[in-house]
């Protein structure tokens, strides 16, 4: 198991999560966001690059957001190159999104926006860490494969941890819905004996039986 880790490890650690998309300018706020997840306390860094200048007819701003409702960054009208560098406060997804306002109705605008993520050992300075530590090309890379190595490891726990959670929250359901279904099976024959019961009687109150 150490070995694939490892072996994942050293195959993405020079990887970057980025991208290259155009935002439509429109008349109204219409967010155009991307996605994705990170763990408590995790160091997280977004580059972005804007094409196009500010006054140019349209108004390019993002916002940086989890989920859960915690925003690290909001900037309005920009363009050009912004870095935002910021500490995850929970496990959970966040959203980089922008939107770009149209001021010049008969014009069709748009921005080009290159997103680079990048969390965990692939947000660290490692130069400064070489620099500082004094050391040698093969041991930053060591450093590298072992931070993503602790990384995936501590992923994989929270998976583990997160599928316990759910597979006791389905037997859980799963035990109350049998329950509910024993409940409804015996008022259901709690209701017909009365009705027989109450039919026997009715019908012997008028001498049928």
């Amino acid at each position: 198991m150490k070995f694939f880790i490892l072996l994942a490890a050293f195959f993405f650690t020079n990887l970057a999560y980025g991208l290259r998309l155009e935002v439509q300018a429109k008349p109204s706020s219409d967010p155009t966001c991307i996605r994705d997840f990170v763990q408590e306390g995790q160091l997280v860094v977004v580059n972005i690059f804007s094409s196009g200048f500010v006054g140019d007819g349209q108004k390019l701003s993002f916002y940086i957001k989890d989920t859960i409702g915690n925003e690290y960054r909001r900037k309005k009208d920009f363009a050009g190159s912004v870095r935002v560098a910021f500490t995850s406060h929970s496990t959970a997804a966040f959203d980089v999104c922008f939107e770009n306002i149209l001021f010049n109705k008969n014009a069709n605008l748009f921005r080009e926006i290159e997103l680079e993520i990048e969390a965990g050992s692939s947000a660290r300075d490692w130069n400064a860490v070489q620099a500082a530590e004094k050391l040698k090309p093969v041991e930053v890379q060591l450093r590298k494969i072992e931070e993503l190595t602790d990384e995936i490891v501590n992923e994989l726990e929270y998976l583990k941890r997160r599928e316990e959670k759910l597979r006791n929250t389905n037997e859980s359901t799963n035990s109350r819905v049998k329950n509910f279904g024993v409940l409804v099976i015996l008022m259901l024959v709690g209701l017909s004996v009365w009705q027989i019961n109450y039919l026997r009687n009715f019908f012997r109150s008028k001498h049928i039986l």
